[in-house]
């Protein structure tokens, strides 16, 4: 079945297991209507930047650290979208994980953004308020939230 409602979708993720089940939301979507999927990654470089490092080569380290984090979990999702058959292009951005998913859907002609309830520290009902919450309020793009398998 092939849809003109959705082209293109944005499978926002950090690369924890709270966001595989969004994931495969997003891919089964994408694979029902025939759209490509954008998997995004954002490092967060706002939410180390106010911590005071010893060197240069400390920041440097970091950041290369969360950039590989990214590739890999965008990576993992273009493998999963492969193996559905599934188009996925892979962005590793950097800044404000907010900002950067809302403009990189609008600028890309994105139908709709899928994200789980992002975040590594299990506090999800947290997270999905400074980040997935954020997103929904301030999003012209429909946006998916997919809660993890877990339930508190």
């Amino acid at each position: 079945m092939m849809s003109e409602f959705y082209r293109n979708i944005v499978i926002a993720t950090d690369g924890s297991e709270n966001t595989q089940k969004a994931i495969s939301y997003g891919i089964e979507i994408a694979k029902l209507s025939g759209a490509t999927v954008h998997a995004l990654y954002v490092v967060d470089i706002s939410s180390f930047s106010s911590i005071p490092m010893s060197s240069e080569g400390g920041w440097e380290a970091m950041y290369q650290i969360l950039k590989m984090e990214g590739e890999r979990a965008v990576s993992a999702v273009k493998s999963q979208g492969e193996a559905a058959g599934v188009e996925v292009r892979e962005n590793v951005l950097e800044g404000h994980p907010i900002n950067e998913i809302i403009e990189f859907a609008e600028n890309n002609n994105a139908d709709l953004i899928v994200m789980g309830t992002l975040g590594k520290t299990g506090l999800d009902r947290f997270l999905l308020g400074s980040v997935a919450d954020k997103v929904v309020r301030s999003s012209k793009v429909p946006v998916m939230v997919v809660r993890s398998g877990e339930t508190s």
